[in-house]
């Protein structure tokens, strides 16, 4: 079962994919068990060890997607900022200034430096089953260029947002837009299927400057790879955004508009549907409930939705963000059994 046109069908019926960001992390014991023999950094560019990350909730769970274990600040790592996790990330120093911004160099060109992430995916390719879609990621620009200057997207993130008057997000973009448009370059060169653009701190922007910088910025990286990879499909998730935010978008390179549990599905269906596939919305946190009120949620979730006939065709069926750290596991694996059972239009 594919994600876009290629999905499973029952006779005249069609099923609606699954899979969720974070299916591989820290709540799944096979994450568990190859993490005691080593840790984030290297789990994440040793390919074999990815692969095997990757391939744990594929094998565990059934998703119809897996998608790559690694990171989304690896770019600012190549781009001089140093990074380590303990266990979360920190970087070096931080792009203080706008000379700092200035003085940003590449250690390594794109091809060379995420070549671990071409090689886990080339890997992933020969052992994911061919009916399973394969996912690249890289972090949307606002997104990294908020942790370059914070170190996080926490808080009200008063010295990014200055960034964007005093030329650090300017000078900053110029740095990263051609490592970062390589970078999904390489992940589909391995083998991804598709190409995640993560933007989860746009939210964190009033609509006003997400439309007058994020929104070009976006377009840029977007149709630099559409360029290379016209048949890769971009799918773009952002968090703490509305309607109103998909709207100013309006990017034709865009196939897949990832939504968080805020946004009504239905209306973003209905609205959107007939230009990109519409992915998400499930409240992560819903996951930890009894499964029987977890069971009640997901087909209230489903009755929203289950009469919209064949527009339908342009959903996903995943969560709102990723999963989240101490989900039951045994919840995981009844919701996709849930999804593939009853999703069905």
């Amino acid at each position: 079962m594919g994600l876009f046109n290629d999905r499973k069908k029952t006779h005249s019926q069609t099923h609606v994919p699954v899979w969720f960001m974070r299916q591989a992390g820290r709540y799944h014991a096979h994450y568990q068990n190859i993490k005691k023999d080593s840790d984030f950094m290297s789990m994440c560019k040793t390919p074999k060890l990815a692969c095997e990350i990757t391939m744990g909730p594929i094998e565990d769970f059934d998703f119809d997607a897996a998608i790559l274990f690694s990171d989304l600040l690896f770019p600012l790592e190549q781009l001089g900022l140093g990074l380590k996790y303990a266990p979360g990330p920190i970087l070096d120093r931080h792009v203080k200034d706008l000379q700092m911004a200035r003085n940003l160099k590449v250690s390594s060109q794109a091809t060379e430096f995420f070549d671990f992430q071409k090689q886990a995916l080339i890997l992933l390719r020969e052992k994911l089953p061919q009916e399973k879609t394969l996912l690249g990621f890289v972090g949307a620009p606002f997104t990294l260029y908020t942790y370059a200057v914070e170190g996080s997207h926490a808080g009200g993130l008063i010295e990014a947002k200055k960034g964007l008057f005093d030329g650090r997000f300017d000078q900053f973009f110029k740095t990263l837009k051609p490592q970062l448009i390589e970078n999904m370059i390489v992940q589909a060169k391995g083998g991804a299927n598709a190409i995640c653009l993560f933007d989860t701190a746009a939210g964190e922007l009033a609509l006003n400057e997400y439309e007058e910088f994020m929104v070009p910025a976006i377009r840029e990286i977007t149709q630099g790879f559409k360029q290379a990879c016209p048949d890769t499909p971009i799918i773009y998730y952002s968090k703490f955004t509305h309607r109103s935010y998909l709207r100013a978008l309006n990017d034709d390179n865009i196939d897949v508009l990832g939504i968080d549990w805020r946004m009504d599905l239905r209306s973003c269906i209905e609205e959107f549907g007939e230009r990109y596939y519409i992915q998400g919305n499930f409240d992560p946190s819903l996951l930890h409930l009894p499964w029987p009120d977890l069971e009640k949620r997901l087909e209230l979730f489903w009755n929203q939705v289950s009469d919209l006939g064949p527009k339908l065709d342009k959903w996903i069926m995943g969560l709102g963000h990723g999963v989240l750290q101490h989900t039951p596991e045994e919840n995981v694996k009844k919701t996709v059994q849930y999804v593939h059972s009853n999703f069905i239009y």
